[in-house]
């Protein structure tokens, strides 16, 4: 059988609420497809399923509290592998939800009857006053989820009891309620951070180096390159600074790591970047492959993520898997950045603003963009030596865009 367990969204997540399971036991299930939504203080993450198989047993009830790694389902193989350990116990919330419902009585004669609901459907339908005893559920057993109130909200399912005009309806729709639930508080993502990096600190011991690279070849070739494109295709200096970082990872492969009691290398080149949030606070999706995408490529992942990043709609694979970070405080930012370590990765890479400096080249001197960046590395998994091979490498990669916009 296949185990499918809470995954981690980062050091700093230890556990998640179960909101509400997207599938039900003798689903079919293929890789990526959404299996749950999960509440965690970076806000409500669609979990996605990585192996293919039929769903076997659902373990937890939804409202239940979930540590990372805690099985929450079983799955069987599409080879028909039996079932070979007992997974029938079912966790239920500590305080759990009524799962049936009283229905409204349409008329005295009628019967009353009990309606399956997730606690998730009752809310957005009390909020938006929709009579779910009318309604078809589509969930686990015929229960109603969220979607089947979503449905009948924007007019394709059985109405509300009450007239709503559809102007109304349309503002009481699920996009101004994904929103809602979708936003944690800014007091929560500070405290799940602050509890990662006071850990990190405690726990790595940190050693930093800095270099200054001259931007004016990377600058005069983002210039040249945007003067032919629209708007919308233009390149931000931060897709060539992920690139670069990626083509150095590539020649120093011992920072593209996690500390697992010892330093694993990883295959794969996945960037963490970290984004901003508008209300305070930083989340950081993850790039997968890096080092096999264009300039380009990353550009429009980056015009893609961070807009649903900030509005906390992002998948649990985009938050997982990162074996390096990125913090880059942009234009107008600080002059120097110095990370803490996301663990369990073993270094993080800070890029200040690009200012204009005087500096001495061929014997003269003239101003040029100049850019401050930072390494901190995990003094167990690697040394000073080891982290000015990087910067070196990343310094050549920015001397040379040109190459790296050809990938």
């Amino acid at each position: 059988m296949i185990e499918f367990k809470m995954p981690s969204l980062g050091a700093d997540m230890e556990d998640g609420t179960l909101v509400e399971w997207r599938k039900k036991p003798g689903d079919l299930i293929n890789r990526g497809d959404i299996i749950a939504d999960v509440d965690t203080q970076k806000g409500l993450i669609e979990i996605e399923v990585f192996e293919e198989g039929i769903i076997e047993r659902l373990l937890l009830e939804e409202g239940v509290k979930v540590p990372v790694g805690t099985l929450m389902a079983v799955l069987r193989p599409l080879d028909g592998e039996t079932e070979d350990k007992d997974t029938s116990s079912v966790i239920s919330p500590e305080e759990p939800e009524i799962r049936e419902e009283a229905a409204v009585k349409p008329s005295i004669e009628k019967e009353e009857r009990r309606v399956k609901i997730t606690p998730l459907a009752k809310r957005i339908a009390q909020e938006n006053k929709v009579d779910f005893s009318v309604i078809e559920g589509t969930g686990p057993e015929g229960a109603i989820v969220k979607k089947d109130i979503e449905k009948t909200m924007a007019g394709s399912a059985v109405p509300s009891k009450e007239v709503v005009r559809p102007d109304e309806q349309a503002k009481a729709a699920s996009p101004t309620i994904k929103k809602e639930l979708r936003t944690p508080s800014t007091k929560a993502i500070r405290t799940a951070v602050a509890a990662a990096m006071s850990k990190s600190n405690r726990e790595i011991p940190h050693y930093f180096l800095e270099k200054k690279i001259n931007m004016s070849n990377a600058m005069s070739w983002l210039k040249e390159i945007n003067s032919h494109r629209p708007v919308q295709k233009r390149l931000l200096a931060a897709a060539l600074l992920i690139k670069s970082v990626a083509a150095s990872l590539d020649e120093v492969p011992d920072l593209n790591g996690v500390w697992e009691d010892e330093l694993v290398i990883k295959n794969e080149i996945n960037i963490g970047f970290v984004v901003s949030l508008r209300a305070g606070g930083i989340v950081v999706p993850s790039l997968k492959n890096a080092d096999l995408k264009s300039v380009d490529e990353i550009m429009e992942w980056l015009n893609d993520v961070i807009p649903r990043a900030r509005s906390f709609n992002l998948r649990s694979s985009e938050l997982s898997d990162s074996t390096v970070t990125i913090s880059s405080l942009g234009e107008g930012g600080a002059d120097k950045v110095f990370g803490i370590i996301y663990p369990p990765q073993v270094a993080i890479i800070g890029f200040g603003n690009i200012i204009e400096e005087p500096v001495a080249q061929d014997g003269m001197i003239g101003i040029h963009p100049m850019l401050f960046v930072t390494l901190s590395g995990d003094h167990r998994a690697t040394d000073g030596m080891i982290g000015s091979r990087f910067l070196t490498a990343l310094n050549k990669h920015l001397q040379t865009p040109e190459k790296l916009g050809r990938v």
